[in-house]
């Protein structure tokens, strides 16, 4: 069962790294980390759709389901970032970006959530 979480963690890992440099070569000195926005925002997308059309439902329990543990806590789990989420939003408040901040933090929160319930509930 590790080295699915394995294989699925990489995957997502080397996944986020890459579409962060792409959207970072697109889109040159934005406001806001643009980057970990759209990356986060299309994990959740991808979580939701994944748990509504292999499970019905958000599991409460399935880590010791292989499909689960792979796609779902490997691969989404790795390429969405909390961590560098925080991070980034620590970057905006050093440089007194205050307005970008709360744009930030704002879009990454309720986008997410939003993206998540867009594409998980359609599906049920």
């Amino acid at each position: 069962m590790i080295v699915l979480l394995m294989i699925g963690g990489a995957a997502g890992a080397v996944c986020r790294y890459l579409l962060g440099k792409w959207i970072d070569y697109r889109f040159a000195d934005p406001p806001f980390p643009t980057a970990m926005l759209t990356v986060n925002i299309l994990g959740s997308a991808g979580l939701g759709l994944f748990l509504a059309l292999f499970y019905g439902y958000v599991p409460g329990d399935a880590y010791e389901d292989p499909l689960f543990l792979t796609a779902a806590v490997g691969f989404f789990g790795a390429f969405t970032t909390f961590s560098t989420f925080s991070m980034e939003s620590f970057r905006l408040i050093e440089r007194k970006a205050y307005k970008p901040l709360i744009l930030y933090v704002t879009l990454s929160v309720i986008g997410s959530f939003a993206a998540f319930l867009l594409f998980y509930l359609p599906f049920l």
